[in-house]
C-alpha cells in the first residue's frame, strides 16, 4: 500500500482539490471528516463530470416534469454544480484492514468495482491500496506452488496440482524433470489442457523451462484407466 495517503476535507472548495490533484499527480483523494474518519472519495471522475451538464433535465414541459425523478434530477445538479467536496464526491468508501491480504484486497476491489481501497486502522484512513499496487504485489511474490528443490520436488507439485483439476490427467501424463527442465509426455485431453498443463509446470519454483511432448486424444477418459 501507498502509506500517508492524500487526505482532504469535505469543505474544500473544487477548484482547490482539482489543483491538488494534478500536483500530485494521483487519480484521487479520500475525504476525511473532523476525527480523520474517512466519509467519502473524490476522483477525476467526479471533476469530469462538472464539465458535462448538458445531461441535466432543463426546460422540460410540464407532463416530463411529473414523470422524471424529481430527487435524482436535484442530486445530479449539485454533482455538477457545487462549490465543495463533500457536493461532488461519492460517500461510499471502499476499505479493507491494515492486516488484510493480497487477495483479500483484490477481492474486495473486484466486489465493490473499484480501482482503489482505503487502509484504515481502528476507522482510520492509514494508506491507500491501489490496482497498481496489487500489481507490484505480484511481481514481488510471483504465484508459485512449491519453495526451491530439486527435481524430485518440482515432479511431485506439478503431480499433485494436476490431481486436484478436472482436467488434469497425472496417470496419463508423464512428468520429467532434468535439472529444472521439465518434460511433458503423454497424453492430455485437449488443446486447452495442454496450456493448462504448461502454466502448472512454469508455477512451480525452480523450473527454468518447459518442454511439451504431449498428444491430444480425447477419447483417453481418465474414468476408464486405473490410477498409477
Amino acid at each position: 500500500m501507498t502509506r500517508d495517503p492524500v487526505v482532504v476535507p469535505p469543505t474544500m472548495t473544487v477548484e482547490a482539490v482539482a489543483q491538488l490533484l494534478a500536483q500530485r499527480h494521483i487519480s484521487a483523494a479520500f475525504v476525511v471528516d473532523a476525527a480523520g474518519l474517512p466519509i467519502g472519495v473524490v476522483s477525476e471522475g467526479d471533476l469530469i463530470r462538472r464539465l458535462a451538464p448538458s445531461a441535466e433535465e432543463t426546460g422540460l414541459g410540464w407532463l416530463a416534469r411529473q414523470l422524471i425523478d424529481r430527487d435524482r434530477a436535484a442530486t445530479q445538479y449539485v454533482r455538477t454544480h457545487g462549490r465543495q467536496v463533500r457536493d461532488i464526491m461519492s460517500a461510499d468508501v471502499a476499505a479493507v484492514e491494515e492486516g488484510a491480504s493480497v487477495r483479500e484486497a483484490t477481492e474486495m476491489m473486484q466486489k465493490r468495482k473499484v480501482r482503489r481501497l482505503a487502509v484504515v486502522r481502528g476507522g482510520r484512513i492509514v494508506g491507500v491500496v491501489s490496482r497498481a499496487d496489487l500489481l507490484k504485489a505480484i511481481i514481488a511474490e510471483p504465484d508459485r506452488l512449491a519453495g526451491p528443490g530439486p527435481d524430485q520436488r518440482i515432479q511431485q507439485a506439478i503431480i499433485g496440482e494436476m490431481q486436484r483439476h478436472p482436467w488434469g490427467t497425472p496417470h496419463l501424463t508423464g512428468v520429467v524433470v532434468e535439472n529444472g527442465i521439465v518434460r511433458l509426455e503423454g497424453y492430455c485431453r485437449s488443446e486447452q489442457a495442454r496450456q493448462a498443463l504448461r502454466v502448472v509446470a512454469e508455477r512451480v519454483e525452480g523450473v527454468r523451462g518447459v518442454e511439451d511432448k504431449l498428444e491430444i486424444s480425447p477419447l483417453h477418459d481418465y474414468a476408464l484407466y486405473p490410477q498409477i
